[in-house]
Order: C-alpha cells, then structure tokens, then sequence
C-alpha cells in the first residue's frame, strides 16, 4: 500500500514538473519571439565582433545572455543592459517590444546642432544656433540627417550615445530630397550603424517608433502608427518630393533628421516635418521613405552628389493641354531628339534712313508635352519626378501634341548634377 502511494506522489510530481517547464518555455518563446531579427548590412556589412559574456568594457563585464540573439551583431560600448526574457517578464509583450526596439536603435541616433552666423545689423553679426537629429549609417562616420538641418551652417556638432562630441563635414546633400550626408572621424568601436529596411511593404496601421532629439532631449523615442503613405510634400528647392510616409508620433522641434524605425528596429524613413500653425505636435508628421533615402544617400556617399537624368528641356508653360515647351538646351537630349521649343524670328525692317532688326517669338510651332512612358504630366514637377526614374543614358518616350497630332519621341537622357 505504502509502494503504490510513493509511486503515484513520484508520478504527480514529475508531472507538476513537466508542467511548469512548459509554462517557463512558453513566456520564453513569447518574449524572443518580440526581439528584433539580426541586423542587416548597412553600407559596410563588415561589423567588430559583438561583446559577449564574460568580455571585459571599460573595466566592467557586459552581459549578453543568450536570449540577446536578435541584439549579437551590435557592439556594445560603454552601455550595459539587460534584455533577457528574465529581465523583461513583469512586462507586456507590447512593452518588451518597444524596449527591445530602442535598446538596438537608440546608440545609432546622434545629436546634431549648428551655428551659423545670422547678420542683424549693418556691421553685426549675431550667431544663430540650430539642432537636430541624425542617424549613423556605417563605420566610416557617415551620418544621414535633413539638408535644413544644416543648411547654411558654418559648424556642425554631432554627439553620440556616448556623450562624445565630433566636429562634422557635409559630405554632399540633396535639396529637393531634404537630404545631406556627414562625417564625423570617430572610432569604428563608438559607430553603431542603423539597420535599413524596406518602405516598400510598409502598411497604414503599422506601429513606429520615431528616435529623436526634441527641444535638444537626446535620445527620445515616441511611438505611434503609419496614418497614411504616398503623401506629397513640397521641400525648399520648389520640388515635391513622392511617397512620403505620415505618422502620427509625436515630432517637434529638434526631431528632423532622426529615424523612423520599424518593430524590428530596422530604419523605415526619416522624420522630416510636421503640419502644424504653432510649429508644435499635432499628431501629423512626415517622414522621407528609406528606399529612398537608400538610392540618395548611396550616391551623396560615393560622389558627394547626385546624378540625375536630364531631358535638356529648360523651360515649360504650363496650359490645360499639357507642358508646352519654350526653350530646350542647344545640343541637349531634347535638342538631338527633335523636341520643337519656341522660335525667335528677326526681322529687319527699315525706318527712314535707318535700318534696325526686330525680334518676335513663334509659339506655333512649339510643341506640348502630353505624357511620359504614357504616364499624363500635367506640372514641371510631375514631369521631372517621371524623367527622374530612369538613369542617364536611358531612353524616355515623351508624348507631345505637335500640328494637330500626338506624336511619340523617344528621346535619350542625359546627366545633370
């Protein structure tokens, strides 16, 4: 009797056992399953091996248990953290994300602030300081941030995560992107390069996190949903730039130029601007999509600028029926194509003894952009952003309306800085 109660009270309790260690595994599985994945390759793949357990920073050990996998590839300097699943279990899975997404993005955002000498009066000048946010992107110190952030600046000022401070370079920007590129000559060991994602699956109702420097706060991350995508924004240069992404995070002074990152921690866009009167949040931001920033940045870093396609037409009305062309650049690829601007006829025309020659322009024989690849251009604007997908030395096909017919004219574009 006593032989069969000790066998069940051992059965009982190996399954009590067996039960709790599915409980433990399954709080487990749920908390990794909210790390981010592994980085991917920024500009330069090639990352300093992470810091593992056990491995001296600083004169201190830097704890990287093995739940950390998602986090390996980043290298930690000077920071210690805790992000194992024992580390975040009185948290939500919806908290242990957002703390798992800035704990891997938060060391690739940097401070920025400018000074520019700001002239008031006839023989002074009084400096006018500016801030912002960044991002770095690879190894080599090159940092990714809005052209008006440093626009005009005569010194730029970029602080890490580490509270180091490096004097900046413009590398090359790109204004009617909003765009410029930096660099800072500080340790690849201080470096912590964002991962890129990819805009092009992004969804409305999407979580994001914006990483930023609001009212000079370093570091700030705020979270919110994608509102709407493929906004139109106009930037300084008198373009429009496409595909805008709009959140609704809070964004304010300070934040432009910083990331705009995905739940995996991955960069998805750069926060640029917020609709506001007070030039506060309002829960309407904007954000340039990272592919492409991907496609801009690429270039600013190789060349320090960017490489557009050019159709050698210099000047457009704008009428009901289409783009009508006034001037086209003499040998230009509209030029060798064919395209027919206005015309100057001189006329020589005497006047008593005196003989002068008058000038007058010939609309008529002009002709009117339509379309581009079969795609209806009604602005300047419209047509650039469609001659701009294609690369130098492609061919476009310009619809025009010419004598009374439409007529199609390929047409081989050439570069323009």
């Amino acid at each position: 009797m006593n032989r069969t109660l000790a066998v069940s009270l051992a059965s009982a309790l190996v399954g009590a056992l067996a039960a709790s260690v599915w409980h433990h595994t399954s709080e487990f599985g749920q908390a990794h399953a909210q790390q981010p994945l592994a980085r991917e390759p920024v500009f330069e793949p090639r990352l300093p091996p992470a810091a593992t357990s056990g491995q001296l920073e600083a004169g201190r050990r830097v704890p990287r248990p093995p739940a950390t996998e998602g986090l390996r590839n980043i290298p930690t300097v000077g920071v210690e953290y805790d992000a194992s699943p024992a580390g975040l279990d009185e948290f939500t899975p919806e908290e242990r994300t957002n703390i798992l997404v800035y704990e891997r993005a938060n060391r690739s955002v940097v401070h920025i602030t400018t000074k520019a000498a700001q002239r008031e009066l006839l023989f002074m000048e009084v400096p006018a300081e500016g801030t912002g946010s960044g991002s770095v992107l690879d190894l080599s110190g090159h940092i990714l941030t809005n052209y008006h952030v440093v626009e005009g600046a005569a010194q730029i000022l970029v602080t890490l995560h580490n509270g180091e401070s490096y004097t900046a370079s413009i590398v090359g920007f790109d204004p009617p992107n909003d765009m410029a590129v930096l660099k800072i000559d500080a340790p690849r060991e201080m470096l912590v390069p964002i991962a890129l994602g990819d805009s092009s699956r992004l969804r409305v109702g999407q979580i994001v996190y914006a990483i930023g420097n609001p009212f000079g706060l370093e570091r700030t991350m705020t979270t919110g949903i994608i509102s709407s995508l493929n906004r139109s924004l106009p930037s300084k240069a008198g373009r429009t730039m496409k595909s805008i992404i709009q959140i609704d995070a809070a964004l304010n002074r300070g934040n432009s130029g910083g990331p705009l990152i995905d739940s995996r921690g991955r960069l998805i866009g750069m926060n640029t601007a917020i609709a506001s009167s007070t030039g506060e949040n309002t829960g309407v931001g904007f954000a340039i999509p990272v592919d492409t920033i991907k496609r801009v940045a690429a270039q600013l870093v190789t060349s320090g600028k960017v490489i557009r396609p050019e159709a050698g037409i210099s000047r457009v009305l704008v009428t009901e029926q289409g783009l009508v062309v006034a001037t086209v650049v003499p040998d230009g690829p509209a030029d060798r194509a064919g395209i027919r601007g206005f015309k100057i006829i001189r006329e020589q025309k005497r006047r008593g003894p005196f003989v002068y020659e008058e000038r007058r322009i010939d609309r008529s024989e002009a002709d009117t952009i339509v379309a581009v690849d079969g795609q209806r251009v009604t602005t300047a604007d419209s047509f650039l952003t469609l001659v701009e997908q294609h690369r130098p030395g492609d061919q476009a096909i310009l619809t025009v309306f010419r004598e009374g017919n439409l007529v199609e004219v390929p047409l081989t574009l050439g570069s323009a800085e």
